[in-house]
């Protein structure tokens, strides 16, 4: 029997993922759990899966289409698998002959218009000659919306198809007396083109930020048993164990006893998670993804790392894929590789907290009463007032702070 291949849902909040490219052509064999195509959803840029063995067979999509979450993208056919006839299907000619000139993967963005060129029938009537221009969504409304001709308008995205900010680009160079039909070129002051999970990341930052009600507690922590714990682990061969992956452990049992942090908000209703998933915020060149370490608190600190590794390395090759960045219930951003003493981070919905880790540095404390040289390390909670309060919240930051000066149930 024939397999359905589905655009996948990554969390409860996407409604669409858009296919940037399929990595088997029609008509190829395919083994189930090899990467099958790449999708761009509201969380970043992922590989999906076959999900099972045999031939690919009616690719629905193409690259550039915005497909909605749960729809049949293709077929995988087994050797017994008989297709009906055409005639019984008037879909079949269309959507398994691709256009000649395919929409690029540019933005995904969320406007009313249907993605195929063969099936594109825009929210407002454009003329023919725009119809025919290679362009991403978001660009269109933006031409229609500036009174703009696309096909004047020289597109910077693949296939030369035009993007949202080579519409802008030409707008202000027309506002400045400038030709907009020249070259948009990158300088110091010109905008630059932003990558999809560039705008994916301020879309949900800025989301995030406008929607949800935030607020910081900042707490300063001694490091020196951190420093020990960690050296120790480096002098039994852990060298590939950081401070990162000992904070995950300590969070990861904070939270445990601690469950109240470790949930989502859903439609003003707070779900608790019985599970720890660990998300660990990561710069890449695109932007800023999150992959996820499922079930943290059940891993010692070398599978953690090991796990840690293995997903920084798909994050910055592009090959994330959707069980990567799938079910987070809270996020460690750690900026102290860059030399940050402290920051406020922004929550990353639909969870309710996240936590921003500075870097670890020499400070003169009293100890005592004297004043010591100790290693210092400051810890920023962000959470949601909706679904924590300050003193659970303080609580929170307390364990965790106490589970750091003090790590001693956590030798590996």
């Amino acid at each position: 029997m024939a397999t359905e291949v589905i655009l996948p849902a990554l969390g409860m909040a996407q409604d669409t993922g858009t296919v940037v490219r399929w990595l088997k052509a029609q008509g190829e064999q395919v083994m189930r759990g090899e990467p099958l195509l790449e999708i761009e959803t509201d969380k970043a840029a992922v590989e999906v899966e076959a999900p099972a063995s045999g031939r690919l067979d009616q690719i629905m999509a193409v690259a550039g289409d915005e497909v909605p979450v749960g729809q049949v993208i293709a077929l995988i056919l087994t050797p017994e698998d008989v297709l009906a006839p055409a005639a019984q299907h008037p879909e079949a000619e269309t959507v398994s002959q691709p256009p000649a000139q395919p929409l690029p993967a540019v933005e995904a963005a969320s406007e009313p218009v249907v993605q195929r060129r063969d099936r594109e029938v825009p929210a407002q009537a454009e003329p023919a000659s725009l119809s025919t221009v290679l362009a991403s969504p978001k660009a269109r409304r933006l031409a229609r919306e500036q009174g703009k001709d696309l096909g004047a308008i020289r597109g910077t995205g693949p296939q030369s198809a035009v993007l949202a900010a080579d519409v802008l680009v030409a707008s202000s160079k027309s506002v400045n007396g400038a030709s907009p039909l020249a070259s948009p070129r990158l300088t110091d002051d010109a905008a630059p083109t932003l990558s999809t999970i560039w705008r994916i990341m301020a879309e949900r930052t800025t989301q995030s930020w406008t929607s949800v009600p935030h607020f910081s507690l900042v707490r300063e922590v001694s490091a020196g048993q951190l420093v020990t714990w960690h050296a120790q682990l480096v002098r039994q061969g852990a060298r590939e164990v950081t401070y990162t992956d000992l904070l995950v452990k300590l969070v990861a049992a904070s939270l445990r006893l601690h469950p109240r942090l470790n949930a989502t908000w859903h439609e003003d209703r707070l779900a608790l998670d019985k599970d720890i998933h660990l998300g660990l915020a990561v710069a890449v060149d695109e932007g800023l993804v999150v992959p996820v370490i499922h079930e943290a608190d059940t891993l010692d600190v070398r599978a953690l790392a090991r796990r840690r590794e293995e997903l920084l390395g798909k994050a910055r090759a592009g090959k994330l894929r959707p069980q990567d960045i799938r079910g987070g219930t809270f996020t460690i951003s750690n900026l102290g590789m860059y030399g940050v003493d402290a920051f406020n981070a922004i929550i990353n919905p639909p969870q309710v907290a996240i936590l921003a880790v500075g870097r670890i540095v020499e400070r003169v404390v009293p100890v005592n009463s004297r004043p010591e040289i100790q290693p210092m390390l400051t810890l920023t909670l962000s959470c949601d007032h909706r679904a924590v309060d300050g003193a659970r919240g303080a609580q929170f930051l307390k364990t965790v702070a106490e589970l750091i000066e003090q790590p001693a149930d956590f030798p590996g």
